[in-house]
């Protein structure tokens, strides 16, 4: 499980963190990545240690730059608040960033009532029903592009949409798998349908037109999944629900 060692060339340094610290966008609305704060208040977890094994491999100081939600941070790409994000990789987002592979995936899936007719996640995409999601997540963007039948209801944060699915009776509620068994405790009887609609991208992004900066950061995410870094990382943070990538 050793880390990536491999030495970047000077000018991706001078790409990432030509001030000598690298600015790292992190999303602190997904509590599988980001499930702790240090006693100053900085991010704890998965994506945070991804971001200071890079800074690690460049030779620069960790700047952690959190962001409420992924909207947010995908919003302050190309404005010099970050160097590198680590968000969930989609393709309106990669418009304005530069993705890696994913070094992680999360199951998305639907919770339904008790009496739901609906039995599986193909179930879901059809007239008359009505999903509840969080707005510009990973999983929400692909429902906006993917869903042809179905009535979205898009909410600015997750407890929003999950409360907007118990009180005003939406059919289904679109979520992270590890969040929807969190979410249950608020929910006693309803189910969580089996299988996923889509998985989650994790990667991470930088700004575009750096392809020494990109192709330095690409193979680092997949050194980290081959070398075990990214596995290690999962189990020192005790995180369920997160899975290694494959290999691109």
């Amino acid at each position: 499980m050793s880390a990536p060692s491999f030495s970047p060339n000077p000018l991706v340094v001078q790409q990432l963190a030509p001030k000598g610290v690298l600015r790292a966008g992190i999303n602190m609305s997904n509590f599988l990545l980001v499930n702790g704060k240090t006693e100053s208040g900085d991010p704890v977890g998965v994506a945070p240690s991804m971001a200071a094994e890079v800074a690690r491999l460049l030779g620069v100081t960790l700047q952690l730059v959190p962001f409420a939600n992924p909207g947010l941070l995908a919003d302050a790409a190309g404005t010099d608040t970050w160097d590198i994000g680590l968000f969930g990789a989609d393709p309106l987002r990669s418009k304005t960033t530069a993705f890696t592979p994913a070094y992680c995936e999360i199951e998305a899936s639907y919770l339904v009532p008790p009496d739901s007719r609906l039995k599986c996640v193909t179930d879901v995409d059809q007239p008359g029903v009505t999903i509840a999601v969080f707005a510009r997540s990973a999983y929400g963007l692909w429902l906006e592009r993917n869903n042809q039948h179905a009535t979205l209801l898009p909410c600015d944060a997750g407890g929003a949409a999950l409360d907007r699915y118990l009180t005003d009776k939406v059919d289904a509620l679109a979520g992270l798998r590890p969040g929807l068994i969190g979410d249950l405790a608020k929910a006693p009887g309803h189910v969580i349908l089996p299988g996923g609609f889509m998985a989650v991208q994790q990667a991470i992004g930088c700004g575009k037109g750096q392809p020494e900066a990109e192709a330095f950061l690409r193979n680092f995410v997949e050194d980290a999944k081959a070398s075990g870094l990214v596995a290690n990382l999962i189990a020192q943070h005790n995180v369920q629900g997160l899975s290694v990538a494959p290999a691109a």
